[in-house]
């Protein structure tokens, strides 16, 4: 999962977004058109969007809660521009410069890019961003949040810069070797949590396996090496930028092992249910967004997991020591181990799932 606003600076950043609006120091587009980057559903974006807006959000969660309040999500056309580009930009600063770059690629000649970031989330670095890439910067404060917009001169633009920064946001290689990309979840390092999952994965799963909430793909790169009777692999990942870079590991995965194995990786909210049956899943649940602390994401992860195992099914879990999984694990499962406990982290094997 990427990284995000904590619980409450989603609402509070989309409403200061429209104060410039509210207050008459900045105009709608005549036509009513206008990209919303990185969007979020809310009171004030259902009060002012128009039939010409469209809602960019990689994040299947939040793209379909978008979606159920009417308002228009997909991607912008090849080329396409826009007299208004809106942005929540992230706290992570490369996939936030790699946004300002893509958001005045997508700006129309004369047109106006607005910003609105949670002061605790780095906003007067993305404010200091946003003038170093397009000149001139007007900002107001508002709900503990700074909203800050250009309409940059076409001489204004740091092109050498907007490159740069544009590119912040392709797949790159890690230090240790694998694919990512900025806001990732641990995106330059492997999470302490997989890799203590990764080192008690029994040998001994086989047919079709899943990894839930795989994000680039290490667990499912893992489980391709040490578990030679998976016969099929199914990733599933609700961010959409961490589907190219585990497609890659999974593909050096198969070729550093010799194998040929069928592997699926799709876009998909775990905790909707899955589309198939499988004989073991594996997972390092996501428990938070941002800073703050949701168990129940991976509560509703393990409810999944039991939902889509065959009889003798296996799941195999990492999660913090703190969270509270076992008593729901023992709800669901016929048996129930602890296979390790270490550094903060406890790898859970249930087994036999429950009707």
């Amino acid at each position: 999962m990427s990284g995000g606003f904590a619980a409450d600076a989603p609402e509070a950043a989309l409403s200061a977004l429209f104060v410039p609006f509210d207050t008459g120091v900045l105009k709608p587009p005549a036509d009513g058109r206008a990209l919303f980057l990185r969007a979020r559903a809310g009171v004030r974006l259902r009060e002012i969007a128009q039939s010409g807006w469209l809602c960019e959000q990689s994040f299947l969660p939040f793209a379909d809660e978008l979606a159920r309040c009417g308002l228009r999500v997909g991607e912008a056309g090849e080329g396409e521009t826009f007299p208004l580009v809106l942005l929540l930009p992230p706290r992570q600063r490369d996939e936030a410069r790699a946004l300002f770059a893509r958001a005045l690629d997508r700006l129309a000649p004369g047109g106006t890019l607005v910003a609105s970031m949670a002061n605790a989330e780095g906003a007067k670095s993305g404010e200091a961003d946003l003038a170093r890439l397009a000149g001139t910067v007007g900002s107001l404060s508002k709900h503990h949040c700074r909203v800050f917009w250009a309409t940059p001169r076409p001489d204004a633009v740091d092109r050498v810069l907007r490159a740069a920064w544009r590119a912040l946001d392709a797949p790159r290689e890690t230090a240790d070797g694998w694919w990512s990309r900025p806001g990732l979840f641990s995106w330059d390092r492997v999470d302490r949590a997989s890799a203590l999952l990764a080192a008690h994965l029994p040998g001994d799963l086989h047919g079709q396996v899943a990894d839930l909430g795989a994000g680039y793909g290490y667990l499912a790169a893992q489980l391709i090496a040490r578990c030679p009777g998976i016969a099929a692999l199914d990733l599933y990942e609700a961010e959409a930028r961490a589907l190219e870079p585990a497609r890659r590991n999974v593909a050096n995965a198969l070729r550093a092992a010799g194998r040929d194995l069928p592997v699926r990786v799709h876009w998909h909210d775990v905790t909707r249910g899955l589309p198939q049956r499988c004989d073991a899943i594996v997972s390092n649940p996501p428990f938070h967004l941002g800073r703050a602390d949701l168990p129940e994401l991976g509560r509703a992860f393990i409810a999944s997991a039991a939902d889509a195992l065959t009889a003798p099914g296996r799941l195999l879990i990492v999660a913090n020591r703190h969270l509270p999984y076992e008593a729901l694990l023992a709800a669901r499962f016929a048996e129930v181990r602890q296979l390790a406990l270490q550094d903060g982290f406890k790898v859970i094997e249930a087994r036999s799932p429950r009707a």
